[in-house]
């Protein structure tokens, strides 16, 4: 009688650990943020996966500068307005878009792309960005932030979205 309930408790923990273990590999190392907010009555929402630090270095280095990035981790990152914005000076329609970045040291290009719902990168590690499909884009300065932001994160504030992440940050100007 023992030994059975011995097998049985032994089976149990053996069941536990696997499951305990397909959960972890399943969960991203990139966890799915959104940021939401309203500016000029217009409701704004970012989808993004937020990836972390984890000692690298990010800016010329994981991320390069002068080329074309997701913004974020895993899927485009996703900005959605439910209506017509001005991105600085150039209109926005309502809609959803997916936003991709051109870091520099000194400034960075953020562009507004029609096509959302596709992976960031491909197999290659290039961006899925079709050139084609950009609708708006703006130069922006970049700023140092005055601590490292160990999680990529967006943040909607009455003057635009700001973009942060190591010890980079970007303002986007919305009206």
């Amino acid at each position: 009688m023992y030994i059975k309930k011995m097998k049985a408790g032994v089976m149990t923990l053996v069941l536990l650990l696997s499951a305990t273990t397909m959960w972890a590999q399943n969960a991203k190392p990139s966890p799915a943020e959104t940021a939401t907010g309203t500016i000029n009555g217009a409701n704004i929402t970012i989808k993004y996966s937020s990836p972390a630090v984890k000692g690298r270095k990010i800016y010329g280095g994981l991320v390069p500068y002068d080329k074309v990035w997701r913004a974020g981790a895993n899927e485009a990152t996703v900005f959605t307005t439910d209506k017509k914005i001005m991105i600085g000076k150039t209109p926005l329609d309502a809609g959803s878009y997916s936003i991709y970045a051109i870091p520099g040291e000194k400034t960075w290009k953020i562009i507004f792309n029609a096509e959302t719902g596709q992976w960031g990168t491909s197999h290659g590690g290039e961006s899925t960005r079709v050139a084609a499909k950009d609708v708006v884009s703006i130069i922006v300065k970049s700023l140092k932030t005055p601590a490292l932001e160990e999680r990529l994160k967006y943040e909607i504030t009455p003057k635009g979205f700001i973009l942060a992440w190591e010890n980079q940050s970007v303002l986007v100007p919305i009206k």
